[in-house]
């Protein structure tokens, strides 16, 4: 029992260690290393509770009778330590998006006209698209009881994400989507079609195709469709990026072109920013082997302008809606400095608001299940969304993206509001 805690106290320190300084650039070792950086970190709590258990077991059995069970021991409560400020990092979270709001949307919460909480419905498996034989579908989730007489609810559209090529509805989002459900919205989770099988942009194009769905059903979900917002993370991240920087191009929209895919607002997670590396910040075989390839089936040697297009680093401009960009500073499969430097050329553009938070200690995929750090997480995105909702409803004279004339009274505004009497808006470019 010795020599069985000393092994446990060495893959607890390797554990600790590839959390706090994961592998980024081997290519045999980073995507395990991210795997259990991932788990190790969000899974913290439940680490604290589960190991002094089996430890406390192996002592009783007489681990402690030799050297190597006394230098194990001392291992394992290295790793107790370094796991609670893995668990204080993660509650962190909630100070890194208070620094990053500032005042936006701080008196929206305690002002909503209704801060019940309901319960949440979900419906599974409903069809929106068919197309290159395959039929798309996704899932809503929404308050259990109907809207008040002449209420429509806010829409928020979740894209998962899997690389582009694996991935599910299930998977991610759901956190964010019960939570905002439970007060008030109505969600959509959404799948679209994977590579290989699906070459960029077609994932974009059924996304469009899934929003263009929402806006036609209205009416059966009690909803606004004139106020949709979009998040995914990773993939679905980039994703969302893309639909945010794209609204209305017909370019990705065949068959649909008229169709309004304009968004109120995007809230990329750890998205990807850049298909070009043209910082070197991520691996050459992330192009070499895996871009070119799989999913955009193109050499960026011979077609470098269709790996821009798909790099909503380029695609930024002045009339972008509010973005709220969440990263990790931890995070292995998404550079957080492409993250950083989206945030600051988007800033510097838009007419919309632009905030960044980026989250100390954490990795890719930190908000699938309901760590501190996500529910953390959640919140803030909850304030963001809410003081946008709010503008949208209340200040419908000062548009998501201004014009270029700023004292035109009735420009972007809603058909059936009334202008405000103050003239400013919580959104003014951050």
């Amino acid at each position: 029992m010795s020599w069985l805690l000393f092994a446990l106290g060495l893959w607890c320190t390797l554990l600790l260690a590839n959390a706090f300084r994961p592998v980024r650039r081997n290519r045999v070792l980073f995507f395990g290393s991210f795997a259990t950086a991932w788990l190790t970190i969000e899974a913290a709590p439940v680490w604290l509770v589960v190991w002094p258990v089996l430890t406390g077991l192996l002592i009783w059995t007489g681990a402690l009778d030799s050297w190597p069970g006394w230098v194990g021991l001392a291992l394992v409560t290295a790793w107790w330590i370094g796991l609670v400020v893995l668990f204080v990092q993660g509650r962190a979270a909630t100070a890194s998006a208070t620094a990053a709001l500032g005042d936006f949307g701080h008196d929206v919460l305690g002002h909503r006209d209704n801060p019940v909480r309901f319960k949440v419905q979900v419906g599974r498996n409903i069809e929106y698209r068919k197309v290159a034989g395959k039929r798309l579908k996704l899932d809503v989730y929404r308050p259990d009881a109907p809207p008040g007489p002449g209420v429509r609810r806010p829409v928020i559209l979740q894209i998962h994400g899997g690389a582009w090529v694996i991935g599910d509805k299930r998977e991610q989002g759901i956190p964010l989507l019960k939570y905002l459900a439970s007060h008030g919205w109505v969600g959509f989770n959404v799948n679209y079609r994977l590579s290989p099988g699906a070459t960029f942009p077609e994932h974009l194009v059924d996304l469009k195709a899934a929003l263009v769905w929402i806006r036609a059903h209205a009416d059966t979900y009690g909803v606004d469709p004139d106020f949709v917002v979009v998040t995914g993370g990773s993939a679905g991240g980039h994703l969302t990026a893309m639909m945010a920087l794209t609204v209305n191009d017909p370019a990705y929209q065949p068959g649909f072109e008229d169709a309004d895919t304009s968004v109120q607002a995007a809230v990329p997670f750890y998205g990807v920013y850049d298909f070009t590396n043209r910082t070197n910040t991520s691996s050459p075989e992330l192009r070499n082997w895996f871009l070119e390839p799989m999913i955009m089936k193109a050499f960026f040697d011979d077609d470098p302008e269709a790996f821009r297009r798909a790099s909503p680093l380029d695609r930024i401009h002045a009339d972008a809606p509010p973005f709220l960009i969440v990263h990790g500073d931890k995070d292995t499969l998404a550079p957080v400095a492409d993250a950083r430097q989206f945030a600051e050329e988007l800033r510097a553009t838009s007419h919309s608001d632009v905030i960044y938070i980026e989250l100390h200690g954490a990795q890719h995929a930190f908000d699938v299940f309901g760590s501190p750090r996500t529910r953390r997480t959640v919140k803030a995105v909850e304030r963001f969304l809410f003081a946008v909702h709010d503008a949208y409803e209340h200040h419908p004279a000062a548009p998501l993206a201004p014009p270029e004339d700023p004292s035109a009274p009735e420009a972007g505004a809603a058909p059936d509001h009334e202008a405000p009497a103050e003239p400013s808006s919580p959104l003014a470019s951050r």
